[in-house]
């Protein structure tokens, strides 16, 4: 068992931070005593990193900790030894990274070693202390619970329709034998999470009409641009492929139709999925907690094949969000300016908590 009164690692732990690291700790990946954990993160994630690492040692687990910057300079371009090292050599694992343009790679092939060795493994680029405070604090449990409910429908539905007040107006179709994948926050060794959680997704079989991008977008853009609600990236797409994109900021609009068109698969939709977890109201500008916002969201490129089973790769995976969706199942709609109709699930209303960040 671990030693709780060793130096910390990663140095002081933020006391407003605790709550969603035991949640990660405790819940999420529901690490075991004497088990050892793989903790990687950089240098703008240290405050994440130490309350995580007090948590693991709290629950009387052993961290393996390493800090990102002293095996290798950033852009992390391919994952460095000492890294690839201690994810052999885990139980489970965590990587708290702040993202940085061409790290994508990189980020790849160390999800490829969890994938192999089928360990317990929370991915969580761009987490921050806001979000420590908000998307680490839900109930992963409701979340789950919403999230299997998804599951289990969506292989039986034949359209899905989105609508938003910016513009967003599309519809999808699906593809049977692709799987529907939920990352509700519930870690098993079969399928990794991003943390904060809250997901459920697939491959669609086709996508088609107008997607407007008015919150976040992923990879490095989200870092770059920010929340792109008063320069809205407005995406036309046929057949499940990009075909057009506009948007006043020039060099924005350049930067993601190159991203789209790095190679062959780049410019298809890789992925749709559900935002399920029911503590988020508002996106906060930052991809990792916004993207769970509840919701429809949309990718373009790589479709996490491993999960999803769709036998196509991409070099490259850009999320796009849109606010204030309006969702349809076939005919009958589930989720109205943002929010879950819970009558339309098993859900009961007084069962969920009231959430403290929507304004």
């Amino acid at each position: 068992m671990a030693e709780y009164n060793r130096p910390m690692y990663f140095g002081p732990v933020p006391d407003e931070l605790c709550s969603g690291a035991h949640n990660a700790v405790d819940v999420c990946l529901n690490i075991q005593p004497g088990e050892r954990v793989a903790l990687i993160a950089d240098q703008a994630s240290r405050g994440v990193a130490a309350s995580i690492e007090q948590a693991l040692l709290e629950r009387g687990a052993e961290p393996l900790p390493l800090l990102i910057e002293s095996v290798t300079g950033r852009p992390m371009l391919a994952p460095p030894a000492a890294i690839i090292s201690i994810l052999e050599a885990c139980d489970a694992g965590i990587l708290c990274v702040q993202p940085q343009e061409g790290e994508l790679t990189a980020r790849m092939a160390i999800v490829a070693v969890v994938e192999r060795r089928r360990i317990r493994y929370a991915h969580m680029v761009g987490v921050t202390a806001e979000i420590m405070q908000q998307g680490m604090r839900a109930d992963y449990r409701l979340v789950d619970q919403l999230s299997n409910e998804l599951c289990e429908r969506m292989p039986h539905a034949r359209v899905l329709r989105v609508r938003t007040p910016g513009g967003t107006d599309f519809s999808a179709t699906f593809d049977p034998s692709l799987a529907w994948v939920k990352t509700s926050g519930i870690i098993n060794p079969r399928y990794w999470s991003n943390l904060p959680a809250g997901e459920v997704f697939t491959t669609p079989a086709s996508v088609d009409g107008t997607f407007v991008c008015d919150g976040t977008a992923g990879d490095y853009f989200n870092a770059k641009y920010g929340t792109l609600d008063e320069t809205p990236l407005v995406l036309r797409i046929s057949g499940g492929r990009l075909i057009e994109a506009s948007c006043a900021r020039k060099d924005l609009e350049k930067d993601f139709w190159d991203y789209c068109h790095t190679d062959q698969f780049s410019d298809r939709v890789g992925e749709l999925a559900f935002g399920t977890n029911l503590g988020l109201k508002d996106m906060i500008g930052i991809l990792l907690q916004d993207e769970k916002v509840p919701g429809v969201h949309i990718a373009f490129g790589d479709p996490y094949g491993s999960q999803t089973h769709a036998d196509w790769k991409s070099r490259t995976h850009v999320d796009v969000l849109t606010r204030g969706c309006n969702v349809w199942i076939d005919e009958e709609q589930v989720i109205a300016a943002g929010q879950y109709l819970l009558d339309r699930f098993s859900l009961a209303s007084s069962s969920l908590p009231a959430s403290p960040f929507s304004s």
